[in-house]
Formats: structure tokens, C-alpha cells, sequence
């Protein structure tokens, strides 16, 4: 705690003056709406830049990832269509845990500038066929609820890669609120 302030600080916040942790947040838990919504702008994006070619359409995809793995929902424009105007719009929240959605946002900002890195390089026929890959996992949690980068977390952290405490809620299902 602070004297004069009463307010508690870390103490990276005391040195700094800001507290990192809280710039680079992501939410715990998760609207599932929201991101199955962001993941179906996703495919939006993702098709129309597949269709007509566009290394900018690469570029704003990639970006808009980066965005979300590293600042949760607060910057990325998709993600706050979604979060702020379409998801509250079908009702009360699902609530997901955060952890295993930032990874799939990892992993979807991994493909995303592998694509990017290879239409800059000259290789388009490969930048699309990696694009296409971003298409099908980005339907399969639109469209059909599977989160193909919270499988992969679950099987990481089951298989110890990912430490138990970083989601708890993955471990005890009675700490999942639904």
C-alpha cells in the first residue's frame, strides 16, 4: 500500500509508474460469443483477402491477431465489434476460460504472419494455402463452437508444457462458470 495514496502498488507499477500486467491483460473468463463473433470476422477478413489477392488484407489480419494475443479485446476493432456491440446482443454471456482462448489467438497470430512473411517473400501460392489453414480453424470456432488452439492448450497443459496454475479453471470443472 501506498501512504499516501492507500491504494496497493507492485512493485513494477512503483518503479514504472505503470503497471504492465495490466497493459498487456486478456480476460479471464472469456465471452464465448464474442469470440466465436470475432472468429467469424475473422473468416470474413480472412476469405474476402483470400479472394482477391490482397497482401494488405494479410496485413490488417495479422495485425488485428497481434492485437488480441497482446492486449485482450480493448484494441483490436474486431474484437470490440464484438465485444461491445454484437456479442451483448444475444443475451447473457457463455464464460470460458481466458487462458486457452489467448493461446489460440497465439496461434492464430503465428499462422497469420507466417502467411504475410511469405506473400512479402514472393511466395503467394503459399501465403494462401496458410491463409486457407487460418480459414479452417477460425470456421471451426465460428461456426461449429471448437476451438482448435483450446484443444491444443488443454493437450499441452495435460501433458505438463503448460503449467496447471496458469488455468485453473481448465483442470477443476468446479470453477467453471457457465
Amino acid at each position: 500500500m501506498s501512504k499516501s495514496t492507500g491504494v496497493k502498488t507492485t512493485p513494477a507499477a512503483t518503479r514504472t509508474g505503470i503497471d504492465w500486467r495490466a497493459v498487456f491483460a486478456f480476460p479471464n473468463p472469456v465471452n464465448e460469443y464474442a469470440a466465436r463473433i470475432t472468429a467469424g470476422l475473422v473468416v470474413l477478413l480472412a476469405g474476402a483477402t483470400l479472394l482477391t489477392g490482397s497482401g494488405w488484407g494479410l496485413l490488417v489480419i495479422a495485425a488485428g491477431f497481434w492485437l488480441r494475443v497482446l492486449f485482450g479485446p480493448r484494441i483490436s476493432p474486431l474484437a470490440l465489434l464484438s465485444v461491445k456491440v454484437l456479442a451483448p446482443r444475444l443475451g447473457r454471456p457463455k464464460l470460458v476460460p481466458g487462458p486457452p482462448k489467448r493461446f489460440a489467438q497465439g496461434m492464430g497470430t503465428v499462422v497469420s504472419t507466417t502467411a504475410l512473411i511469405l506473400f512479402a517473400a514472393g511466395a503467394a501460392p503459399a501465403a494462401w494455402i496458410v491463409l486457407a489453414v487460418l480459414i479452417l480453424a477460425a470456421s471451426l470456432e465460428a461456426f461449429a463452437g471448437f476451438c482448435l488452439g483450446c484443444v491444443i492448450f488443454g493437450l499441452l497443459q495435460r501433458r505438463g508444457l503448460i503449467p496447471e496454475e496458469v488455468c485453473e479453471a481448465c483442470n477443476n470443472v468446479s470453477l467453471r462458470r457457465l
